[in-house]
């Protein structure tokens, strides 16, 4: 489809959850992890598979960025500097803004006791790097549905 004279485009970004995209699939995810290589392949995965992106470098910045963007779904990691992503899941599952965002943990962290400890701060899915594409964008769309 052309654009017509005069139209503006719009970045896929900035369209929220409540967006009419949602209807064909297309999902915001936020990205919250403070490895750049980790981020890239998430991103790839994802925006591979249709989804729009958005990537926080910390805990702290992620539990900011939820709040203004307010993600379809959060992909967070656990070992990070600052406020961890046990810590960041926490706040954003208390937060009357952000506590209906599903939250996907993808760490290296492969114990069981992570795992539990994860959902009990309020993860949906636990995830353990590194993660196969069709394993992520099918938890993707589950916790989206």
């Amino acid at each position: 489809m052309q654009p017509t004279a005069g139209a503006v485009e719009v970045p896929v970004t900035l369209i929220l959850a409540s967006s009419p995209f949602q209807e064909i699939g297309v999902s915001i995810v936020l990205i919250i992890d403070d490895s750049a290589t980790e981020v890239h392949q998430l991103k790839s995965i994802l925006e591979g598979a249709g989804h729009s992106t958005l990537a926080a470098r910390s805990g702290e910045e992620g539990v900011e960025v939820a709040k203004k963007s307010l993600p379809d779904v959060i992909l967070m990691d656990i070992v990070m500097p600052g406020l961890n992503g046990f810590q960041a899941t926490r706040q954003l599952h208390k937060n009357d803004t952000t506590r209906d965002i599903p939250v996907i943990v993808v760490s290296t962290k492969a114990e069981e006791t992570d795992r539990i400890w994860a959902l009990r701060q309020g993860a949906c899915e636990y995830l353990v790097k590194p993660v196969k594409g069709d394993v992520l964008l099918a938890a993707v769309k589950a916790a989206v549905a």
